[in-house]
């Protein structure tokens, strides 16, 4: 199981309740992970709900219209390393930008805030994170044996009449743009979310809570053959 600096180390200590923990970091990524065998039930307690359930519309639905248009499963066998080589590419191509990027397991999840990424009550992507998701484009176009799902979300402020359509309209223009830039759209979902889905213990109660909310999320997830 491999997670992002930002969350080995409360991880790894939910992890000691049940057996000895540590985190080591991956030779291929540079990314630290809980390593103890042993320990991994309380880890996936710990970030229970942290990644969404199914992808949107269904896993198997998707991989065979996927599959069926052209678009190669990777081997059982196989994933870790495609995804290794994945989450190695978009943390470079990421770097610096305030975007996240998280791992569980082999999926990975790109948090993008809203701030660096659309003005305020606007689904317009601003000009200055153009450079960042072509970037992004780029790796996932060469990447193609994934899911992708983009999902957009809001803090409460103006009520959902507001929020859910605005957070939809967010997922798509990432969505849209990802397509121009070369990302086949048959990989591609999205949803918006509204104010519904809080970050883990997340209470809105501040300005820096409400700004924390206010994202858009990209999860890849890898299309594997036994699936198929």
């Amino acid at each position: 199981m491999r997670i992002s600096k930002r969350l080995c180390g409360s991880l790894a200590a939910a992890a000691l309740l049940s057996s000895t923990a540590a985190c080591v970091t991956n030779p291929e990524t540079g990314e630290r992970q809980v390593s103890t065998k042993g320990a991994i039930g309380g880890v996936l307690g710990a970030v229970a709900g942290y990644f969404a359930g199914d992808v949107i519309g269904g896993k198997r639905d998707r991989t065979e219209r996927i599959v069926g248009a052209g678009i190669g499963a990777v081997a059982g066998g196989a994933v870790g390393t495609y995804m290794d080589r994945q989450e190695k590419k978009l943390r470079e191509d990421t770097a610096g930008t305030g975007v996240e990027v998280d791992r569980q397991g082999n999926e990975l999840l790109l948090t993008m805030p809203s701030g660096i990424t659309f003005p305020v009550n606007s689904a317009q992507i601003q000009p200055q994170f153009h450079t960042t998701l072509d970037q992004v484009a780029q790796t996932l176009s060469s990447y193609p044996s994934t899911l992708i799902d983009v999902y957009g979300h809001t803090d409460p402020s103006g009520g959902d009449a507001i929020n859910i359509p605005l957070s939809q309209q967010r997922a798509q223009s990432v969505a849209g743009y990802l397509g121009q830039r070369g990302v086949q759209m048959q990989r591609i979902a999205t949803q918006g979310f509204g104010s519904s889905r809080p970050l883990q213990g997340n209470t809105n109660a501040t300005e820096s809570e409400r700004a924390a909310n206010r994202r858009v999320e990209i999860r890849i997830v890898p299309l594997e053959q036994q699936g198929a």
